[in-house]
Protein backbone atom coordinates (compact mmCIF):
# COMPACT_ATOMS: atom_id res chain seq x y z
CA UNK A 1 0.00 0.00 0.00
CA UNK A 2 2.89 2.17 1.06
CA UNK A 3 4.24 2.20 -2.61
CA UNK A 4 1.04 2.60 -4.05
CA UNK A 5 0.87 5.30 -2.29
CA UNK A 6 3.94 6.81 -3.15
CA UNK A 7 3.63 5.96 -6.63
CA UNK A 8 0.34 8.63 -6.35
CA UNK A 9 2.39 11.39 -4.84
CA UNK A 10 4.77 11.31 -7.76
CA UNK A 11 1.76 11.42 -10.27
CA UNK A 12 0.15 14.11 -8.38
CA UNK A 13 3.30 15.87 -7.81
CA UNK A 14 4.03 15.59 -11.88
CA UNK A 15 0.86 16.57 -12.69
CA UNK A 16 0.94 19.71 -10.51
CA UNK A 17 3.80 20.98 -11.84
CA UNK A 18 2.83 20.54 -15.62
CA UNK A 19 -0.70 22.48 -14.81
CA UNK A 20 1.36 25.03 -12.71
CA UNK A 21 3.29 25.84 -15.73
CA UNK A 22 -0.06 25.88 -18.11
CA UNK A 23 -1.15 28.05 -16.20
CA UNK A 24 1.84 30.51 -16.08
CA UNK A 25 2.02 30.14 -19.67
CA UNK A 26 -1.70 31.35 -20.19
CA UNK A 27 -0.84 34.22 -17.71
CA UNK A 28 2.34 34.97 -19.64
CA UNK A 29 0.73 34.33 -22.69
CA UNK A 30 -2.59 37.05 -21.73
CA UNK A 31 0.29 39.61 -20.29
CA UNK A 32 1.56 39.62 -23.71
CA UNK A 33 4.90 37.69 -23.03
CA UNK A 34 5.99 34.30 -24.99
CA UNK A 35 5.79 31.47 -22.60
CA UNK A 36 8.24 29.54 -24.74
CA UNK A 37 11.07 32.55 -24.40
CA UNK A 38 9.95 33.36 -20.84
CA UNK A 39 10.22 30.03 -19.62
CA UNK A 40 13.35 29.45 -21.23
CA UNK A 41 15.19 32.87 -19.77
CA UNK A 42 13.61 31.19 -16.64
CA UNK A 43 16.24 28.31 -17.19
CA UNK A 44 18.72 29.90 -18.58
CA UNK A 45 18.85 32.17 -15.52
CA UNK A 46 19.28 29.30 -12.92
CA UNK A 47 21.70 27.48 -14.77
CA UNK A 48 23.71 29.91 -16.81
CA UNK A 49 27.29 29.88 -15.34
CA UNK A 50 28.59 28.88 -12.25
CA UNK A 51 27.43 32.01 -10.31
CA UNK A 52 23.77 31.52 -11.22
CA UNK A 53 24.20 27.59 -9.93
CA UNK A 54 25.94 28.87 -6.83
CA UNK A 55 22.61 30.96 -5.90
CA UNK A 56 20.51 28.09 -6.57
CA UNK A 57 22.41 25.89 -4.30
CA UNK A 58 22.61 28.60 -1.53
CA UNK A 59 19.21 29.35 -1.90
CA UNK A 60 18.18 25.19 -2.06
CA UNK A 61 20.15 25.31 1.30
CA UNK A 62 17.92 28.00 2.98
CA UNK A 63 14.84 26.00 1.90
CA UNK A 64 15.97 22.51 2.56
CA UNK A 65 17.10 23.47 6.23
CA UNK A 66 14.21 25.16 7.19
CA UNK A 67 11.74 22.54 5.51
CA UNK A 68 13.04 20.02 7.69
CA UNK A 69 12.88 21.83 10.61
CA UNK A 70 9.47 21.70 9.91
CA UNK A 71 9.66 18.09 9.12
CA UNK A 72 10.82 17.32 12.84
CA UNK A 73 8.04 19.62 13.81
CA UNK A 74 5.31 17.60 11.99
CA UNK A 75 6.63 14.26 12.85
CA UNK A 76 5.57 14.79 16.01
CA UNK A 77 2.38 16.20 15.97
CA UNK A 78 3.12 19.78 16.27
CA UNK A 79 3.51 22.44 13.26
CA UNK A 80 6.29 24.94 14.07
CA UNK A 81 5.38 28.10 12.24
CA UNK A 82 7.61 30.10 14.59
CA UNK A 83 10.92 29.34 12.57
CA UNK A 84 11.14 33.12 10.46
CA UNK A 85 11.29 34.40 14.19
CA UNK A 86 13.99 31.23 15.46
CA UNK A 87 15.78 32.03 12.23
CA UNK A 88 15.90 36.46 12.95
CA UNK A 89 17.12 35.97 16.52
CA UNK A 90 19.46 32.69 15.77
CA UNK A 91 21.24 35.53 12.66
CA UNK A 92 21.56 39.04 15.13
CA UNK A 93 22.99 36.80 17.95
CA UNK A 94 25.29 34.86 16.06
CA UNK A 95 26.40 38.22 13.94
CA UNK A 96 27.10 39.94 17.72
CA UNK A 97 28.78 37.50 18.88
CA UNK A 98 31.25 38.06 16.03
CA UNK A 99 31.21 42.03 16.25
CA UNK A 100 32.08 41.52 20.01
CA UNK A 101 35.00 39.50 19.47
CA UNK A 102 36.27 41.22 16.75
CA UNK A 103 40.18 40.27 16.60
CA UNK A 104 39.70 36.92 18.02
CA UNK A 105 40.55 33.51 16.50
CA UNK A 106 38.19 32.13 14.28
CA UNK A 107 38.50 29.03 15.58
CA UNK A 108 36.46 30.65 18.16
CA UNK A 109 34.08 32.55 16.98
CA UNK A 110 32.80 30.38 14.35
CA UNK A 111 32.03 27.45 16.81
CA UNK A 112 30.34 29.88 19.76
CA UNK A 113 28.72 32.04 17.00
CA UNK A 114 27.08 28.63 15.69
CA UNK A 115 26.72 27.38 19.20
CA UNK A 116 24.55 30.84 20.18
CA UNK A 117 22.04 30.61 17.06
CA UNK A 118 21.69 27.09 18.32
CA UNK A 119 20.65 28.02 21.65
CA UNK A 120 18.51 31.44 20.86
CA UNK A 121 16.81 29.27 18.33
CA UNK A 122 16.21 26.49 20.32
CA UNK A 123 15.28 28.47 23.61
CA UNK A 124 12.85 30.07 21.47
CA UNK A 125 10.93 27.28 20.00
CA UNK A 126 11.22 25.74 23.85
CA UNK A 127 8.56 28.24 24.67
CA UNK A 128 5.53 27.16 22.50
CA UNK A 129 6.60 23.49 22.76
CA UNK A 130 6.12 23.84 26.53
CA UNK A 131 2.48 25.75 26.34
CA UNK A 132 1.63 23.13 23.66
CA UNK A 133 2.50 20.15 25.97
CA UNK A 134 1.78 21.90 29.65
CA UNK A 135 -1.17 23.88 28.98
CA UNK A 136 -2.39 22.77 25.31
CA UNK A 137 -2.07 26.12 23.90
CA UNK A 138 -2.38 25.83 20.03
CA UNK A 139 1.36 26.06 18.88
CA UNK A 140 -0.41 27.44 15.87
CA UNK A 141 -1.11 30.62 17.31
CA UNK A 142 2.13 31.13 20.23
CA UNK A 143 4.84 30.52 17.17
CA UNK A 144 3.20 33.14 14.95
CA UNK A 145 2.84 35.55 18.19
CA UNK A 146 6.56 34.60 18.58
CA UNK A 147 7.26 35.73 14.99
CA UNK A 148 6.49 39.07 15.28
CA UNK A 149 7.75 39.75 18.79
CA UNK A 150 11.10 38.01 17.73
CA UNK A 151 10.81 40.76 14.51
CA UNK A 152 10.29 43.83 16.56
CA UNK A 153 13.62 42.82 18.61
CA UNK A 154 15.32 42.54 16.13
CA UNK A 155 15.05 45.48 14.86
CA UNK A 156 15.12 47.31 17.71
CA UNK A 157 18.51 45.57 17.83
CA UNK A 158 19.60 46.58 14.69
CA UNK A 159 18.16 50.40 14.71
CA UNK A 160 19.56 50.99 18.21
CA UNK A 161 22.47 49.56 20.70
CA UNK A 162 23.77 47.52 17.39
CA UNK A 163 23.10 49.98 14.84
CA UNK A 164 25.92 50.07 12.39
CA UNK A 165 27.50 53.24 12.06
CA UNK A 166 27.03 53.73 8.65
CA UNK A 167 24.38 55.90 7.65
CA UNK A 168 23.28 54.42 4.70
CA UNK A 169 22.43 51.30 6.79
CA UNK A 170 19.05 52.48 8.51
CA UNK A 171 18.53 48.92 10.53
CA UNK A 172 21.73 46.29 10.77
CA UNK A 173 24.44 45.80 13.14
CA UNK A 174 28.16 46.42 12.69
CA UNK A 175 29.98 44.11 9.56
CA UNK A 176 31.71 41.32 10.65
CA UNK A 177 35.55 40.68 9.82
CA UNK A 178 36.20 39.16 6.78
CA UNK A 179 38.10 36.77 8.36
CA UNK A 180 34.74 35.26 10.09
CA UNK A 181 33.03 34.87 6.66
CA UNK A 182 32.13 31.51 5.39
CA UNK A 183 34.89 30.79 2.72
CA UNK A 184 33.12 31.18 -0.75
CA UNK A 185 32.86 28.39 -3.39
CA UNK A 186 31.68 30.23 -5.99
CA UNK A 187 33.25 33.71 -7.64
CA UNK A 188 29.87 36.32 -7.03
CA UNK A 189 27.61 34.51 -5.87
CA UNK A 190 26.10 33.78 -2.54
CA UNK A 191 27.46 29.79 -1.98
CA UNK A 192 29.80 29.14 0.83
CA UNK A 193 31.23 26.26 2.82
CA UNK A 194 28.43 26.65 5.15
CA UNK A 195 27.03 24.55 2.22
CA UNK A 196 28.92 21.28 3.69
CA UNK A 197 27.58 22.21 7.19
CA UNK A 198 23.76 22.22 6.22
CA UNK A 199 24.35 19.07 4.04
CA UNK A 200 25.62 17.10 6.82
CA UNK A 201 22.80 18.80 8.83
CA UNK A 202 20.07 16.85 6.59
CA UNK A 203 22.10 13.65 6.21
CA UNK A 204 21.90 13.63 10.59
CA UNK A 205 17.56 14.58 10.13
CA UNK A 206 17.37 11.94 7.53
CA UNK A 207 18.87 9.49 9.23
CA UNK A 208 16.94 9.92 12.42
CA UNK A 209 13.80 10.08 11.22
CA UNK A 210 14.25 6.91 9.03
CA UNK A 211 16.85 4.67 10.72
CA UNK A 212 16.32 4.78 14.16
CA UNK A 213 14.50 4.15 17.09
CA UNK A 214 14.01 7.40 17.86
CA UNK A 215 12.44 8.42 14.66
CA UNK A 216 10.15 5.37 15.02
CA UNK A 217 9.20 6.82 18.63
CA UNK A 218 8.70 10.30 16.88
CA UNK A 219 6.27 8.65 14.15
CA UNK A 220 4.54 6.97 16.76
CA UNK A 221 4.04 9.89 18.63
CA UNK A 222 2.77 11.75 16.10
CA UNK A 223 0.55 9.64 14.64
CA UNK A 224 -1.13 8.06 18.06
CA UNK A 225 0.35 10.21 21.21
CA UNK A 226 -2.16 8.08 23.71
CA UNK A 227 -1.05 4.74 22.37
CA UNK A 228 2.49 5.84 22.64
CA UNK A 229 2.29 7.36 25.95
CA UNK A 230 0.63 3.80 26.91
CA UNK A 231 3.76 1.85 25.24
CA UNK A 232 5.74 3.76 27.99
CA UNK A 233 7.17 6.65 25.57
CA UNK A 234 7.48 9.69 27.13
CA UNK A 235 5.44 11.61 24.52
CA UNK A 236 5.87 15.04 26.18
CA UNK A 237 9.31 15.04 26.31
CA UNK A 238 9.94 14.06 22.62
CA UNK A 239 7.37 16.67 21.15
CA UNK A 240 9.65 19.59 23.20
CA UNK A 241 13.04 17.92 22.11
CA UNK A 242 11.79 18.13 18.34
CA UNK A 243 10.45 21.14 18.40
CA UNK A 244 13.75 22.76 20.47
CA UNK A 245 15.59 21.11 17.57
CA UNK A 246 13.62 22.77 14.86
CA UNK A 247 14.51 25.89 16.31
CA UNK A 248 17.69 25.34 16.99
CA UNK A 249 18.33 24.27 13.23
CA UNK A 250 16.61 27.66 12.06
CA UNK A 251 18.66 29.34 14.29
CA UNK A 252 21.46 28.41 12.50
CA UNK A 253 20.26 28.68 9.12
CA UNK A 254 20.06 32.65 10.41
CA UNK A 255 23.92 31.82 11.07
CA UNK A 256 24.88 30.89 8.20
CA UNK A 257 23.14 33.58 6.11
CA UNK A 258 25.23 35.77 7.91
CA UNK A 259 28.63 34.36 8.13
CA UNK A 260 28.05 33.31 4.68
CA UNK A 261 26.07 35.74 2.36
CA UNK A 262 25.22 38.88 4.04
CA UNK A 263 28.17 39.21 6.48
CA UNK A 264 25.83 41.87 8.72
CA UNK A 265 22.44 41.21 10.55
CA UNK A 266 19.96 43.64 8.48
CA UNK A 267 16.17 43.47 8.18
CA UNK A 268 16.52 41.57 4.57
CA UNK A 269 18.35 38.68 6.13
CA UNK A 270 15.17 36.54 5.87
CA UNK A 271 12.86 37.23 3.31
CA UNK A 272 9.93 35.32 4.82
CA UNK A 273 12.49 32.09 3.92
CA UNK A 274 11.13 29.66 6.44
CA UNK A 275 7.69 29.98 4.97
CA UNK A 276 8.87 28.64 1.92
CA UNK A 277 10.49 26.01 3.59
CA UNK A 278 7.26 25.46 5.58
CA UNK A 279 5.66 25.36 1.98
CA UNK A 280 8.42 22.49 0.29
CA UNK A 281 7.89 20.43 3.19
CA UNK A 282 4.19 20.32 3.43
CA UNK A 283 4.02 19.57 -0.38
CA UNK A 284 6.88 17.09 0.38
CA UNK A 285 4.41 15.60 2.69
CA UNK A 286 6.87 16.27 5.32
CA UNK A 287 9.07 13.19 4.05
CA UNK A 288 13.24 14.47 4.34
CA UNK A 289 13.96 12.93 0.87
CA UNK A 290 11.61 14.91 -0.67
CA UNK A 291 11.81 17.82 0.95
CA UNK A 292 15.68 18.04 -0.36
CA UNK A 293 15.15 17.37 -3.74
CA UNK A 294 12.12 20.25 -4.03
CA UNK A 295 13.97 22.53 -2.18
CA UNK A 296 16.45 22.27 -5.19
CA UNK A 297 13.60 22.36 -7.38
CA UNK A 298 12.02 25.69 -5.89
CA UNK A 299 15.36 26.93 -5.95
CA UNK A 300 15.96 26.85 -9.68
CA UNK A 301 12.40 28.69 -10.32
CA UNK A 302 13.23 31.39 -7.59
CA UNK A 303 16.55 32.02 -8.88
CA UNK A 304 15.28 31.49 -12.59
CA UNK A 305 12.45 33.79 -11.86
CA UNK A 306 15.02 36.50 -11.39
CA UNK A 307 17.07 36.28 -14.30
CA UNK A 308 13.63 35.78 -16.21
CA UNK A 309 13.13 39.16 -15.14
CA UNK A 310 16.71 40.80 -16.44
CA UNK A 311 16.95 39.24 -19.50
CA UNK A 312 13.37 39.23 -20.20
CA UNK A 313 11.39 41.50 -18.71
CA UNK A 314 8.58 39.34 -17.51
CA UNK A 315 7.94 40.09 -14.13
CA UNK A 316 9.63 37.53 -11.52
CA UNK A 317 6.11 37.25 -9.63
CA UNK A 318 5.38 34.29 -12.29
CA UNK A 319 7.07 32.22 -9.68
CA UNK A 320 4.73 32.85 -6.88
CA UNK A 321 1.83 32.17 -9.25
CA UNK A 322 3.80 28.85 -10.19
CA UNK A 323 4.48 27.57 -6.72
CA UNK A 324 0.80 28.72 -5.24
CA UNK A 325 -1.11 26.48 -8.06
CA UNK A 326 1.71 23.70 -7.38
CA UNK A 327 0.53 23.96 -3.77
CA UNK A 328 -3.20 24.13 -4.46
CA UNK A 329 -3.39 20.96 -6.69
CA UNK A 330 -0.96 19.47 -4.33
CA UNK A 331 -3.42 20.25 -1.19
CA UNK A 332 -6.36 18.85 -3.02
CA UNK A 333 -4.58 15.71 -3.62
CA UNK A 334 -5.66 13.75 -1.47
CA UNK A 335 -9.29 14.76 -1.82
CA UNK A 336 -9.11 13.93 -5.27
CA UNK A 337 -7.19 10.21 -4.98
CA UNK A 338 -9.72 9.57 -2.27
CA UNK A 339 -12.15 10.57 -4.81
CA UNK A 340 -11.19 8.30 -7.17
CA UNK A 341 -10.88 5.50 -4.95
CA UNK A 342 -14.57 5.66 -3.80
CA UNK A 343 -15.61 5.88 -7.41
CA UNK A 344 -14.01 2.77 -8.10
CA UNK A 345 -14.83 1.10 -5.12
CA UNK A 346 -18.33 1.93 -5.71
CA UNK A 347 -18.35 0.64 -9.43
CA UNK A 348 -16.62 -2.41 -8.10
CA UNK A 349 -19.54 -3.12 -5.68
CA UNK A 350 -22.17 -2.55 -8.04
CA UNK A 351 -20.58 -4.71 -10.75
CA UNK A 352 -20.55 -7.43 -8.62
CA UNK A 353 -24.30 -6.88 -7.47
CA UNK A 354 -25.15 -7.36 -11.39
CA UNK A 355 -22.89 -10.51 -11.23
CA UNK A 356 -24.66 -11.84 -8.93
CA UNK A 357 -28.18 -11.28 -10.12
CA UNK A 358 -27.82 -12.35 -13.27
CA UNK A 359 -26.76 -15.46 -12.12
CA UNK A 360 -30.06 -15.51 -9.78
Amino acid sequence: MKKKLDLSYLASLGISVVLAFLIGALILAVSGHHPGHAYAAMFNGAFKGMRHLGDVLEYAMVLCICGLACDLGSRVGIFNVGGEGQLLLGAIAACQIGVWLDGASPWLVFPLAALTAIAVGGLYALIPGVLKVKLKVDEVITTIMLNTIAASICQFLAKGPWKNANKNIVAGTQQLSARYWFGGLVRGSNLSTAIFFAAIMALLVWYVMQKTSRGFEMKITGQNPRFARFSGLKTDQIVILCMTISGAMCGLVGMFRVYGAEHLFKSSISNDYYFEGLMVAMIAQYQPVATILLSLFFAVLKIGAQGMELSAGVPNQIYLIIQTVIIFFMAAERGIFRSIQARRAAKAAKARLEGGSSHV
